[in-house]
């Protein structure tokens, strides 16, 4: 069994309303309470960095998966939606949305599609940070097949 550690420094000079600072390899950036939770919006906040680190490990899976299986792929991207909830002032991120668009090539055959259906679902219950969550966040897939 091999384990990875990863390492972050946080700073945070102040209350609620004040902005700090993460570092973790190569991320590095000013954080606060984003604009929609009445904080002052500096930088990047949890709630994108969950959606940045679901949608990160999606795709990378997915082109992982993609190349391994051979098929031809012409191009991919994807946009990505987190909702979360505030009910009686508790804040519960409730899901997240992916929406990737994979073309393949002209060579691609109908055998090609197929798998490439199959592979960007199989993606999203394969993503380390999928399971992670699983059970606490609905994850949803509006996929775009070309």
């Amino acid at each position: 069994m091999a384990l990875h550690h990863f390492h972050l420094k946080a700073n945070w000079p102040g209350g609620r309303n004040s902005d700090g600072s993460i570092e973790a390899g190569n991320l590095k950036t000013k954080i606060s309470i984003p604009p929609e939770m009445d904080g002052p919006g500096v930088g990047t906040n949890p709630d994108e960095m969950l959606l940045g680190a679901a949608a990160t490990c999606y795709i990378i899976t997915l082109a992982a998966m993609i190349e391994r299986a051979s098929l031809p792929l012409k191009e991919m991207s994807m946009t990505s939606e987190g909702i979360v909830d505030v009910t009686d002032g508790v804040f519960t991120y409730k899901k997240i949305i992916h929406r990737p668009v994979v073309s393949l090539t002209s060579e691609a055959t109908e055998v090609d599609y197929r798998k490439l259906k199959k592979l960007v679902h199989k993606a999203e219950t394969s993503c380390m940070i999928s399971r992670a969550i699983q059970g606490n966040v609905e994850i949803e897939l509006e996929e775009t097949i070309q």
